[in-house]
């Protein structure tokens, strides 16, 4: 709850757009509801300036000098940023607002936009990163879990959820069935396991096998 909190704490809304008014006016609004706000006149400022892995949201013009928020939203996963994307615009269209929806953005708004809208949009973009950074640490411990068994119990796992029994395992892999158990065991231990159905829910969420 601690490491949740303070997550939540850091995360921090970054503004980008190139008019200097319309980023004064967001940093004030925000900051007005206590939010940690970072503001820049371009994408690539904000590109360059941006440390990976930090937590929060953007809020982005899609009409800007040089690179447009478009094709800006297009490049954020080759630097390393995942994050929800909240898209303003003053000469909105039904097409940038498809693009931007198809490239991800979890909303599209134009201006002028309601403040209570756009602080709504934004609260709701935050709880999704914090949501996003919970599962992917779920999925970090997992894929660690994994990672430590060795080849053999890397082997059982496989088959144990493929639906092979302790015999059919120890037929397949030429050793005894009271080796298998005590390597299916081991293995149980280190996934943190109690059934097979979490075993098997585990393993199609680190993509160990296909969900079909």
């Amino acid at each position: 709850m601690e490491d949740n909190a303070q997550q939540i704490a850091n995360q921090t809304i970054y503004v980008v757009d190139d008019d200097q008014d319309v980023r004064d006016s967001l940093k004030w609004l925000l900051e007005s509801v206590g939010l940690q706000v970072s503001c820049y006149d371009t994408a690539m400022a904000f590109i360059e300036a941006y440390q990976p892995g930090s937590p929060g949201c953007i809020v982005m013009d899609v009409r800007m000098p040089g690179m447009s928020g478009v094709q800006a939203q297009k490049k954020l996963p080759e630097h390393q940023i995942d994050l929800p994307v909240i898209m303003i615009s003053a000469h909105g269209s039904i097409d940038m607002a498809v693009t931007a929806m198809t490239q991800g953005a979890v909303t599209f708004l134009e201006k002028p936009f309601n403040d209570q809208a756009l602080i709504d949009h934004v609260q709701a973009a935050l709880e999704k990163d914090s949501v996003n950074r919970a599962q992917q640490g779920v999925l970090s411990d997992r894929q660690a879990h994994y990672d430590s068994l060795t080849k053999r119990e890397r082997q059982v796992f496989e088959l144990v959820v493929k639906g092979l029994s302790n015999q059919e395992m120890a037929d397949g892999l030429g050793i005894n069935k009271k080796t298998v158990e005590g390597h299916r065991a081991n293995m149980m231990a280190k996934m943190d396991v109690g059934s097979l159905s979490e075993l098997v829910h585990l393993a199609i969420s680190i993509g160990v096998v296909d969900n079909t």
